[in-house]
């Protein structure tokens, strides 16, 4: 499943990349040259994010659904306290 950034996001991505290069790396680089970086994350860099993000999630979930019962459970014909 590849990764797909919306257009906003995108334009967002391309002018911080823009601005990385000029504030760290005194270099002024255009929309294409950004573009290309912002590519190569995506497809390089990014499923090693997502797959590790992916893994927390699961992680997460599957740490409480196996305390689900315990959070959830209601005491049975508690009407008639004994």
């Amino acid at each position: 499943m590849p990764i797909e950034l919306s257009d906003d996001t995108s334009k967002r991505l391309i002018a911080s990349i823009r601005r990385y290069f000029a504030d760290e790396l005194d270099q002024d680089i255009g929309d294409l040259k950004a573009r290309l970086v912002l590519e190569y994350c995506v497809q390089e860099i990014g499923p090693s994010i997502y797959n590790q993000a992916i893994a927390d999630a699961q992680a997460y979930f599957s740490r409480h659904v196996a305390d689900l019962e315990s959070a959830c459970y209601q005491r049975e014909f508690a009407y008639w306290k004994r």
